[in-house]
């Protein structure tokens, strides 16, 4: 029975609560349609040159230490974490329970991480260290979410929407904030945005 708990922990950990229910019961999960999704992603500047510089056991505990911070942001906001890829943070508001406040939800967690992240600069600065910059990328629309194949499960989202969250990232200005015109469409109300103008995805479109 003990084991039988730190399984399914081990599993809640890993996946949502309800897709790892679906699993175990069915033994699989189908991939889900979502229409309002709000994707963030962040990623550290110059990490390239940053990682060239360090022992790669002080990188992982840096990385690690801002990505526990994320983790527990992420989740007061009720966000879902979807995964790390190297330096890049990746988390979505709108699934697998679906809501209508997902793009508030991930507007107020990446303030509050830029937050975050603007007192770890000031204290680097009093103390003579370095200091990381981060760049924060958001949108809202579809798309399709679930675990795909039958080792090392995990959770992912596809979709447009998501390569356009990235693509907001990759042109944000560094310590700011990037979000697409259509998550302004559902925040606009509740905060002060600035128009930075239309920029082309990778598929040619202006976003």
């Amino acid at each position: 029975e003990q084991e039988k708990e730190k399984s399914e922990r081990l599993l809640n950990n890993v996946l949502p609560k309800e897709t790892a229910s679906q699993l175990k019961k069915d033994g699989r999960s189908a991939a889900r349609d979502f229409n309002m999704v709000s994707v963030m992603f962040t990623d550290f500047v110059g990490f390239t040159n940053i990682a060239e510089g360090m022992r790669a056991k002080d990188l992982v505990s840096i990385l690690d230490k801002y990505f526990r911070k994320f983790d527990e942001i992420t989740e007061k906001h009720d966000l879902e974490k979807i995964k790390t890829i190297g330096d890049a943070y990746m988390c979505a508001g709108g699934v697998p329970i679906r809501n209508k406040t997902n793009p508030i939800n991930t507007v107020l967690a990446a303030i509050e991480i830029q937050d975050y992240m603007r007192q770890e600069k000031e204290r680097a600065l009093e103390n003579g260290e370095q200091y990381w910059k981060l760049r924060i990328g958001i949108n809202t629309g579809s798309v399709s979410a679930g675990v795909i194949g039958t080792k090392r499960y995990a959770y992912d989202v596809w979709g447009s929407t998501v390569n356009r969250a990235q693509r907001m990232e990759q042109m944000c200005t560094p310590e700011s904030i990037a979000i697409t015109e259509d998550t302004f469409e559902h925040i606009e109300p509740y905060f002060e945005c600035k128009s930075k103008g239309k920029v082309t995805t990778k598929n040619g479109l202006k976003i």
